[in-house]
């Protein structure tokens, strides 16, 4: 079977909305500092060209979480692969995802740093899918809403490949 790449969102696209975000999450937390917490592997792009471009004062840790391993389907169990660097506690927390499908993940990720004592969590993602949606959760911000398909690029990928594209396809296999 091959696989073939249909490019769905530009380059710049993404470029000028993750420009949009940071302007709207600096106005959010003008006077205040955040902590970013990236879901690895997928939302490390995004998360680093996010933060070049937020102009209030920026931490980085990193998580990585499945509910996926290596299909295309959520199995609906989120376990923890890499906890946190650093504590939490006391601070405005933006956890960062390449993209919202079942939405399990966040859930668990939001409800998991709320236990460690975070003043505050949202939720920035590249990509949402709201009609792959199990669980009551809505990202406070939102590059993109698409229909329900498998993409890859910006960090996402395709059984590790595609991640470095700089644009967001959708990936079709054929025969």
């Amino acid at each position: 079977m091959a696989e073939t790449i249909r490019q769905l969102i530009s380059e710049e696209d993404v470029d000028r909305r993750i420009y949009e975000l940071a302007e709207k999450i600096s106005a959010d937390y003008a006077g205040k500092s955040i902590r970013l917490v990236g879901i690895l592997n997928g939302a490390t792009f995004f998360l680093c060209e996010l933060a070049k471009r937020i102009t209030v004062p920026v931490s980085i840790d990193f998580m990585q979480a499945s509910s996926y391993g290596g299909a295309t389907e959520s199995s609906g169990t989120v376990r923890i692969k890499k906890d946190l660097d650093e504590s939490v506690e006391d601070l405005d927390v933006i956890i960062v995802e390449d993209i919202v499908d079942s939405g399990r993940t966040l859930a668990f990720l939001g409800d998991f740093l709320k236990g460690k004592k975070a003043a505050s969590i949202r939720y920035c993602t590249l990509l949402d899918k709201p009609s792959r949606r199990v669980v009551d959760l809505k990202s406070d911000y939102t590059g993109f809403e698409i229909p329900d398909l498998f993409v890859v690029g910006y960090g996402m990928d395709y059984d590790q490949k595609y991640r470095n594209l700089p644009y967001i396809g959708v990936i079709e296999f054929t025969d």
